[in-house]
């Protein structure tokens, strides 16, 4: 066998048996097995809703666990190769050995990015806040131009996609919005867009033409499942109901169909006013609640919760995660990782992977080091 593809395919190999060894997946095979045990039983069907939310789950685990499996047998088939080729001292099987090397190359690769979105709740949809910062009309207007940045990217995902509460800025955009996203690992794909977004553009509000820095915020929580145990006792609760305004139309504008709740204790509130349904308008509101605490503990549990929530700075200039300029120059760059695109517009049409991709990069890479 050749020398140097015996080299290639022995460093795929290794790479493949070394993310193994680093993945902890017991537990979530475990889980498998526990939820296909459970689907076999002959009551599965009796209650629909929670048979739905297991076929779910067991989609979202074999997600990733089918791939891995298919990767370790691609690793053992591949070093099978090469024993049989070193036993018989043959070059015959190099061009099966190329191609079965660079298949698992390829889907090691995938794999990989599929791994670093291995957090509690990355498979769940989100809920993603945006808030106008400093700036007036033009950071409500910049406001909106991420809302649509969003909605693109998660159409172009094949997600599903809702605005459920929205708070109009006056002169133009908003001042604040929500945006549900439903589809796979949706949380763990955005939850690195947290942070302050800085615009920097020729203002179409100024006569003068003069150039002009904007700045919004971007929360992301995860929309969380009714497995995860969660108490909201109703004498911690206050629900208001009330006309949800805005460009719902007609009945929503003339009925009180929008809810929000507020967990006393906390203070933290979440509203739903995108459904003509006041039920489904509280539903929705009661799981973004939901999802907000839950939230909460877990960075009090990663110690962040004072950095992001109390510490977490004005949204305004030297705060910024990422930096979008139009003028005098073309370029997208994120402070974090330093992954940068010369071409706001595609950007701003919803092409985030490459952002999302190096920040979940630098995540894995500081989760190898801390662990070192």
């Amino acid at each position: 066998m050749d020398a140097e593809l015996k080299r290639s395919a022995k460093n795929v190999i290794d790479r493949i048996l070394h993310l193994r060894d680093s993945l902890d997946l017991g537990e979530k095979q475990s889980r498998r097995d526990a939820l296909q045990n459970e689907m076999e039983g002959a009551s599965f069907w009796n209650d629909q809703d929670k048979a739905k939310a297991t076929i779910a789950e067991l989609k979202t685990l074999n997600g990733v666990l089918k791939p891995f499996e298919e990767l370790i047998k691609q690793a053992d088939d591949l070093t099978a190769s090469l024993e049989l080729a070193d036993e018989l001292e043959t070059d015959e099987f190099d061009v099966d050995v190329q191609a079965a090397a660079e298949k698992a190359d390829k889907d090691f690769a995938a794999f990989e990015l599929q791994s670093m979105l291995s957090g509690p709740n990355d498979h769940c949809n989100a809920f993603v806040t945006i808030h106008a910062g400093a700036g007036g009309t033009e950071a409500c207007d910049w406001a909106e131009m991420l809302m649509r940045m969003y909605l693109m990217w998660a159409e172009g995902r094949g997600f599903k996609a809702a605005v459920t509460a929205r708070e109009e800025g006056g002169a133009a955009g908003i001042a604040e919005a929500t945006l549900h996203i439903t589809g796979p690992y949706a949380y763990g794909n955005l939850r690195g867009e947290t942070g302050v977004h800085r615009l920097v553009r020729i203002s179409p509000y100024d006569a003068a033409a003069r150039r002009q820095t904007s700045f919004a915020s971007v929360d992301v929580i995860p929309e969380v499942d009714e497995t995860i145990d969660i108490v909201l006792k109703d004498d911690e609760l206050k629900r208001d109901v009330f006309r949800a305004g805005g460009p719902g139309g007609q009945h929503q504008n003339k009925t009180e169909s929008a809810v929000r709740y507020t967990h006393l204790p906390t203070g933290v509130a979440a509203e739903s006013r995108s459904e003509r349904s006041q039920h489904k308008n509280d539903a929705l509101a009661l799981a973004s609640l939901k999802a907000k605490l839950i939230r909460m503990e877990e960075e009090k549990r990663e110690a962040e919760y004072a950095k992001k929530y109390d510490e977490k700075g004005d949204v305004s200039f030297g705060n910024q995660i990422r930096s979008y300029v139009l003028q005098p120059y073309q370029l997208v760059k994120d402070a974090r990782t330093s992954y940068e695109v010369g071409n706001p517009r595609a950007v701003l049409d919803g092409g985030l992977d490459g952002f999302i991709e190096s920040y979940l990069r630098m995540k894995l890479a500081k989760g190898a080091d801390s662990a070192k």
